[in-house]
């Protein structure tokens, strides 16, 4: 699908962000803004136990509150209280009889005129539950002793089988083991989970929320309620942030207000708090993997055998799909000829973690990148110099035998980044600065990782987007599209596909918020693909209308089509005829032409076999490369980003100042994943519950200094060649800076996030 047609209007240019007004300007709707006539508001009773029966539920103490309308619980679905986007393992409400699996599991949801109200009646529900042993640790889950689901608490298993691992690691010179563990990481999305659900005198139930996938929603609340699909409709409220956290948890938040919107026959609100929302919602996987690589004695690698155990919560969630990236990514951005993996989804009773951006895969990457510095380390082999010798090129294959014959950027990554860093002077300063310091000591860090972009072979039935766009009388148009804005600039970039495709300018395009009554089921907004998907249904409507116009105006000046051009507003051709996009307009109104249409993308069918992991998992792949100089306070543990290089192949950079925005917040997300961010439980309840206690970076962490690149390996089928960053943003910078930290102390970091307590005791191992 790449353009045959030069880049006319604003492609690859500086454009403002058009939701930038309304959202600094405090005008744009968040779910939390929304109001509704005889409203109730909800709060939630929560289990507060990690593992148990649950015997009574005692709410008579509450019913006393003045203003409370009601509490409702599992009796009161009036249609199948199980909830889960993947396996519906989880009950939407746990009903008396059933089992409590984590301090989170909702048991009621109440309803009352005031927020204050309905909290303070959530406190006073007692709870009598029959307390069964907990498990919180995935080597306690492996026994099997104590069954938190039926059969087993291990049902998930996903592998990778290519050559002979065996063979390969008796055909290598050095073989080296290791294991490793990363750790939770909150989203910390600024705005917390929070819809509201009203009965609706068209629709059934219409559902306003802050959300990533508003298809989930809708099908969630048709589920909890008994009803139709065309009986649920879903808009989209301005989203303070997502980053994966906001994809299955909705439709979960949704289901409890419909259920309360159900019983009262009024519009429910339910808001998280900060606390409540970290409690109970998802995070990033845990992740403790192990790793044997075989090298020959030329430094290529010759064989990958992993093992990794992924913490899945108390509930499956997004888990099986989750696990099919950590599958793919295991053995990073490298050809070997010997791959075997296996990865295992462990239930626990702790929180269910679900989507983060990177989806599964900075875990393994982490794992992978830290074996790869190490063995170039023991190697004697620089590590930009390792990882070029062993990385995928046109020609290559995948761990999954995939064979790559487009849009392979990685071996630029890492030339770029190591121009940009200057690399062999950045190593000579670093190597001087220790010499002089001895209580502060700095490394280089490398990392280089290869990113799936769609929703792959594990979800190619969900891989496909639809647009509608409308043209108006005034030359104004609308378009909508499946897709979501969660802060990402996706609203910039399609109204800049539509503006490059119509000729229309910027400012006169209005990308609406996604609505489920307007758009097909367009999938979820995740696995960076909002651009490849959403961007190419925009651009097929776009082009059919574009072909209307053009036809318009050679018959008003009785000139070719192919001599028609347009671009900023404007239609002309080599005469000197010209109308303006408005003016165009006029005359198509005048003679009934067709001013809207719809567009439907989807991908080819991936080939894959799920018993060997071999075939096509992804349908292209980004790649970047990144150099970290980091800090260690050898007192203290304490560790400095100072400068970050990174390189991204992106296929094509539709908006290059939006790129540079999200390649800057996810360095920073992954900084935080790395050293900060730390997750801390008693008994499965998380007791860092909030900003005071749950430490993300600031802008006093940022580096001092950031250089970005960008590689455009077009990609044929994405828009003008383009293919996603939302991820790949983030996932290299916790390797980079384990890696900086493991060369800075002389040993090696097998866990994040590496915090100030664990790297001081490494360096006293040390």
């Amino acid at each position: 699908m790449r353009t045959t047609v030069k880049l006319r209007n604003v492609i690859g240019k500086k454009v403002k962000r058009v939701d930038a007004l309304p959202k600094v300007t405090g005008q744009a709707k968040f779910a939390a803004d929304m109001y509704f006539n005889r409203m109730v508001y909800c709060s939630l009773v929560l289990a507060r136990k990690p593992h148990g029966v649950l015997k009574e539920i005692e709410f008579s103490e509450a019913l006393k509150i003045p203003d409370v309308i009601g509490i409702y619980t599992a009796k009161d679905v009036p249609g199948e209280n199980q909830l889960g986007e993947v396996v519906k393992d989880m009950p939407c409400l746990v009903p008396v009889g059933g089992k409590i699996r984590y301090y989170g599991d909702v048991v009621a949801v109440v309803a009352a005129e005031s927020q204050e109200a309905a909290d303070e009646a959530a406190k006073r529900v007692k709870l009598s539950i029959e307390e069964l042993p907990p498990i919180f640790s995935i080597e306690e889950a492996l026994k099997d002793e104590i069954k938190i689901h039926e059969p087993t608490n291990v049902p998930i298993h996903k592998k990778i089988r290519k050559g002979d691992v065996e063979k390969g690691f008796a055909e290598s010179e050095f073989i080296f083991e290791d294991d490793f563990h990363a750790d939770y990481q909150e989203q910390a999305y600024l705005e917390p989970q929070g819809v509201v659900v009203l009965p609706d005198i068209d629709y059934g139930y219409t559902v306003y929320g802050t959300m990533q996938c508003p298809y989930y929603v809708q099908n969630s609340v048709a589920h909890i309620l008994g009803i139709d699909l065309n009986k649920v409709r879903v808009i989209q409220t301005e989203t303070g942030g997502g980053f994966g956290g906001k994809e299955d948890v909705p439709s979960y938040v949704a289901s409890y207000a419909a259920v309360a919107a159900y019983n009262t026959g009024r519009p429910a609100k339910l808001i998280y708090s900060r606390e409540v929302d970290i409690q109970t919602t998802s995070k990033r996987h845990p992740i403790t993997s192990h790793y044997k690589i075989g090298v020959d004695k030329s430094g290529k690698l010759k064989s990958i055998e992993i093992k990794a155990y992924m913490d899945m919560g108390a509930y499956a969630t997004l888990s099986p799909i989750v696990m099919f990236r950590t599958l793919v990514h295991a053995a990073g951005s490298y050809e070997i000829p010997n791959v075997k993996v296996d990865v295992y989804g462990v239930y626990t009773n702790k929180v269910p973690p679900g989507a983060f951006r990177g989806f599964g895969s900075p875990q393994v990457l982490f794992a992978v990148e830290s074996m790869i510095d190490e063995i170039s380390l023991k190697l004697g082999i620089d590590p930009i110099e390792f990882r070029l010798k062993n990385t995928l090129r046109v020609g290559s294959r995948t761990a999954t035998n995939h064979l790559l014959t487009e849009s392979v950027g990685a071996v630029q990554t890492l030339e770029n980044v190591r121009t940009i860093a200057d690399w062999e002077n950045l190593k000579k300063e670093v190597e001087e600065f220790n010499k002089q310091n001895s209580f502060k000591k700095r490394g280089l860090g490398v990392s280089h990782i290869i990113y799936g972009v769609s929703l792959g072979a594990a979800g190619q039935h969900l891989d496909a987007s639809g647009a509608h766009i409308q043209v108006n009388k005034d030359g104004t148009i609308d378009v909508r599209i499946g897709g979501t804005e969660m802060g990402q600039g996706a609203k910039t970039v399609i109204a800049m596909l539509a503006a490059e495709e119509l000729g229309q300018k910027l400012e006169k395009i209005n990308v609406h918020q996604p609505d489920t009554a307007f758009v097909p089921d367009s999938g979820p907004t995740v696995a960076s693909r909002t651009t490849l998907y959403s961007g190419n249904a925009v651009r097929i409507a776009a082009r059919e209308l574009r072909k209307r116009f053009v036809q318009l105006f050679a018959e008003i000046f009785d000139t070719d089509p192919e001599d028609v051009s347009w671009e900023n507003g404007r239609y002309f051709d080599s005469k000197g005829n010209e109308l303006s996009f408005d003016e165009l307009v006029e005359n198509a109104y005048m003679k009934n032409v067709k001013l809207n249409e719809t567009g439907w993308y989807e991908t080819p069918k991936l080939e894959w076999d799920h018993e060997t992991g071999q075939g096509e998992a992804y349908v292209t792949y980004s790649y970047a490369s990144q150099i970290v100089l980091v800090e260690v306070d050898m007192l203290t543990g304490l560790t400095r980003v100072v400068k970050g290089f990174t390189s991204h192949d992106v296929g094509k950079a539709l908006n290059p100042e939006g790129l540079i925005g999200q390649i800057q917040g996810g360095f920073v997300q992954g900084m935080g994943y790395a050293l900060y961010e730390q997750i801390k439980m008693d008994r499965g309840k998380i007791v860092t519950d909030n900003f005071n206690t749950y430490i993300i970076p600031t802008i006093h962490e940022i580096p001092e200094e950031l250089k970005i690149d960008i590689v455009e390996d077009e990609y044929s089928s994405g828009p003008y060649g383009a293919k996603g960053i939302g991820e790949p943003s983030l996932m290299p910078t916790p390797a980079a800076i384990a890696n900086g930290i493991s060369r800075a102390i002389g040993k090696r970091v097998k866990r994040i996030p590496a915090t100030a307590e664990y790297i001081l005791k490494l360096i006293k191992e040390a």
